[in-house]
């Protein structure tokens, strides 16, 4: 059977929302349009000229039964919690954070150059790893590979693998790819993606055709916006006369129940009631 690209499932809008202590967001996934995209429970962009929209930052709180990927593209965030890491990731440093069984942290955007920008996005945990000991992958800028191809077209590797080239992210129960991909003006690029993997891209700058296959030209997308794929074994992208950057994200689904309660994610409403027992008993960490 030849290979089949994957079509255009979904065009997502991103909507507008306040979170932590008053950060304005751009929510794409966790909406009423996408609720959940197994096993990705919800992906925001944050990103302004303005401090007021950033600077109350996110103040501690919890997190059980999932992991939090943050990828930033200008500024900074200052984090601690309470297994006692703290520190902070800069432009292009990536922070995949396993919370398993329970973990309070906090978030603070801190502007470099009166600029702020990133991205977050939360994967669901299996059922079997939802109680683990919380860990962090926190990875530097310079360790993240960049592919700068002869056509022009950039990747940055955070997980999976292009061009045999493999991302600094392991051991991570949703077997991710997550790129950053620019294309130059009419350039292209193609990246395999497992079969039954759920697969979106979003794109953030300019504009890119998306979804083509033998038989339709694709759709002009442009940015802020998010693009759900239909199953096939790779993803297509061509940039119209101006440059595209987007993020293509991919996993495997985990086919489970979700019971979700903010930043609780399980898989039984008992096992929400019992992190938020916890939480009040003081017994959560």
């Amino acid at each position: 059977m030849n290979p089949q690209p994957r079509k255009i499932l979904e065009i997502i809008e991103p909507q507008t929302v306040i979170e932590g202590a008053g950060v304005r967001l751009k929510r794409s996934i966790a909406t009423r349009t996408l609720n959940y995209l197994d096993p990705f429970l919800l992906f925001d962009h944050f990103g302004s000229d303005n401090p007021d929209d950033y600077l109350a930052g996110f103040p501690m709180h919890p997190h059980r039964g999932i992991e939090t990927v943050t990828y930033i593209l200008a500024g900074a965030v200052h984090h601690r919690d309470s297994t006692g890491n703290s520190g902070t990731i800069e432009a292009g440093d990536v922070q995949w954070m396993t919370s398993g069984r329970g973990i309070m942290h906090e978030e603070m955007p801190q502007p470099r150059q009166g600029k702020m920008a990133g991205f977050q996005l939360w994967v669901n945990l299996p059922a079997k790893l939802k109680m683990t000991q919380p860990r962090y992958q926190e990875i530097a800028s310079d360790l993240i590979p960049e592919i700068d191809r002869e056509d022009g077209v950039k990747i940055r590797v955070i997980a999976g693998a292009v061009d045999g080239v493999q991302g600094p992210v392991t051991e991570t129960a949703a077997d991710p790819t997550y790129l950053d991909v620019s294309i130059p003006p009419n350039g292209s690029f193609v990246q395999p993606i497992e079969r039954g993997h759920s697969a979106f891209a979003y794109v953030f700058e300019g504009e890119g055709i998306f979804g083509m296959t033998d038989e339709r030209d694709g759709k002009t997308v442009p940015h802020p916006k998010l693009i759900v794929f239909d199953d096939g074994d790779y993803v297509e992208v061509r940039a119209t006369k101006q440059l595209v950057r987007f993020l293509l994200v991919s996993g495997k689904p985990l086919y489970e129940p979700i019971a979700r309660y903010g930043p609780f994610v399980m898989n039984t409403r008992e096992e929400i009631e019992q992190a938020l027992r916890d939480l009040r008993n003081g017994t959560f960490v």
